[in-house]
């Protein structure tokens, strides 16, 4: 636990110090650009399907962040960045430019609503906002705020109303370490602390929050 915790006030402390880095994209030139992603995000950035993520109303910065990874990990033949076996060849032909406009229009949709089963509200939301100290585990409102918008200067995640399937997904390849592009190795760390039962509560509880 104290490990994380210095992990997280050094990182912090170090990006509230930095100037927030310029960020230049297009929005009607990405939304030209986003035909292709429709297929499996949607024409408005909400993927109609469970396991892909929903991208409208992401912060444009972690947009662009995880298309720079996603093309590293092809290149680097998974050894850097995040690799994923269609997103990576997907993210290989966009330029730099490519990248920032496509991150900008998706950044300027609206993300849509999901709502939290009631079964799981009370242990999400002690697990979310509190953590688990006797495990070690903080609380995901800790980077990702309490109402799950993230933080675009540390390119955290807006993690409310996102598809749960999605985020199980992800949080089991950052606990199995299939996923590796978080700053310090941060949500590694976590969810390795996490049980199948807190991934799914986890999962659940995100999708409405509020």
């Amino acid at each position: 636990m104290k490990k994380i915790a210095l992990s997280l006030t050094i990182l912090l402390g170090a990006l509230s110090a930095s100037n927030a880095t310029a960020f230049e994209g297009d929005v009607n030139a990405g939304k030209e650009k986003s035909v292709t992603c429709a297929a499996c995000h949607g024409p408005d950035g909400n993927a109609p399907i469970n396991i892909y993520p929903k991208l409208a109303g992401q912060h444009a910065d972690y947009i662009y962040k995880q298309l720079q990874d996603l093309k590293l990990g092809m290149t680097s033949g998974g050894q850097k960045g995040r690799m994923d076996p269609v997103m990576s060849a997907m993210a290989m032909p966009l330029s730099e430019q490519d990248m920032k406009d496509l991150s900008a229009y998706f950044a300027s949709l609206n993300m849509s609503e999901e709502a939290t089963p009631k079964d799981v509200v009370e242990t999400g939301k002690i697990l979310y906002k509190a953590g688990d100290a006797d495990r070690g585990i903080p609380g995901c409102a800790a980077c990702h705020g309490p109402r799950g918008n993230g933080s675009s200067l540390a390119k955290f995640p807006k993690v409310s109303f996102q598809h749960p399937g999605y985020v199980k997904a992800q949080l089991e390849k950052f606990r199995d370490g299939t996923r590796q592009n978080d700053l310090n190795g941060v949500m590694q760390d976590i969810a390795k602390k996490l049980t199948d039962k807190d991934i799914e509560v986890l999962s659940q509880y995100l999708g409405g929050l509020h």
